[in-house]
């Protein structure tokens, strides 16, 4: 559990990340791969709260290693869960990818026939999801967050938006930051992913929190527009 604004913290969960918000309860924003609820529940144990604490989890994406754990963090605490359509009808049948492409770049490219060697993971267990959301007015939820429709890396991708501390954007696979701020591996839609990056460059926040790789926590807006503007 890694602080990194006042009320927001990184959990750390090996090859992706998940955040929890402390505010109105626990917000937590994606679900790690398969098997991590036990890391995201001592996190939440750690800051001296329950399971049942955690009111609202947020999912950026379908993909497995942003929605494995959602079932079974839904059973342990009771908590809602939000999605987009497109991606929230795919989680209730367990599926957890369609197809993708890697970003430009042969490190990428790589990169993904690695990972793809490991484990390409396309089934989750099955999961309700209660809410569906796209590009709207804030949620009630965490004192308000918005969710940013970013479509590219899938296609009902959602960013979420918390106006506090100078603004903090979880980015979650519309962009990564493992070797530097840049593209996620794998887009469905590379071209729809770029229209994506631009639209969030036209935010101000000064904090970036990605699934993959870590938070940038200065400047954060400047850094995309400089990037993506």
């Amino acid at each position: 559990m890694q602080p990194i604004v006042p009320q927001v913290y990184r959990i750390p969960l090996g090859i992706v990340n998940a955040f929890l918000i402390v505010s109105d309860g626990l917000t937590l924003i994606d679900s790690g791969v398969p098997g991590s609820e036990a890391k995201i529940l001592h996190g939440v144990r750690a800051l001296g709260y329950k399971p049942q604490d955690i009111h609202h989890i947020l999912v950026t994406h379908c993909h497995w290693d942003h929605s494995g754990s959602l079932q079974a963090l839904k059973k342990a605490s009771g908590a809602t869960a939000y999605m987009h359509p497109l991606e929230a009808s795919m989680v209730r049948r367990g599926q957890a990818m369609r197809p993708a492409q890697p970003a430009p770049g042969w490190l990428n490219r790589l990169i993904v026939r690695l990972l793809q060697t490991r484990r390409s993971a396309t089934t989750i267990p099955a999961t309700e999801i209660e809410h569906q959301v796209s590009n709207e007015a804030e949620l009630p939820i965490a004192a308000g967050i918005q969710p940013v429709l970013t479509p590219g890396h899938t296609a009902g991708h959602l960013a979420y938006f918390w106006p506090f501390h100078g603004g903090v954007l979880f980015v979650g696979d519309a962009a990564s930051n493992l070797f530097g701020l840049g593209y996620s591996l794998i887009y469905e839609d590379l071209q729809q992913g770029q229209r994506s990056l631009a639209s969030l460059a036209k935010l101000e926040f000064e904090v970036a929190c990605f699934g993959h790789g870590p938070p940038i926590r200065r400047a954060a807006g400047r850094r995309f527009r400089q990037k993506w503007g």
